[in-house]
């Protein structure tokens, strides 16, 4: 299910992680050739992403499975 970006923070391993509105969170990498994110390395890059909506499977009611955090 899509859901809006509300915010940014980073997890133990310094990793950036997007706050979604249902209250899930999901890591958002920029870890080439695998995940090209450049924008989520600088504060005006993430800034320019609120509001955006990622796909939030553990809101997904048809999903199967463990999902990540």
């Amino acid at each position: 299910m899509d859901r809006r970006i509300v915010g940014f923070h980073q997890d133990d391993e310094r990793h950036w992680v997007a706050d979604l509105e249902c209250g899930h969170t999901q890591h958002v990498r920029h870890e080439p050739p695998w995940m090209n994110r450049p924008w989520v390395v600088t504060a005006e890059g993430r800034a320019s992403r609120l509001g955006t909506v990622l796909n939030c499977p553990k809101c997904d009611p048809d999903r199967t499975g463990p999902v990540e955090s």
